[in-house]
């Protein structure tokens, strides 16, 4: 006999704020590492500037599903198990 799993709720309400956190995390992260670019020969250097560059890419989407899920909350979202 299978056991009886219910999967989770889908509890959206801290969404924005977990988001704004993650895209708080990413900008410090750039920070330091724009500070290590003094020390870092030209290889590394390279590295570095892909990577935060790679970075500010993710912040853009972030910042769009922050808006999105702002809208949501705004309208008025529904979690699953309320439907």
């Amino acid at each position: 006999m299978m056991p009886n799993y219910k999967p989770n709720p889908d509890d959206r309400s801290d969404n924005v704020e977990k988001l704004q956190s993650i895209v708080q995390n990413t900008l410090e992260n750039i920070e330091e590492a724009e500070e290590t670019l003094r020390y870092a020969d030209e290889e590394e250097r390279e590295r570095i500037q892909a990577k935060n560059a790679r970075r500010e890419e993710s912040i853009q989407s972030l910042r769009e599903e922050i808006r999105d899920e702002a809208t949501d909350r705004e309208s008025g979202f529904r979690n699953n198990d309320e439907k």
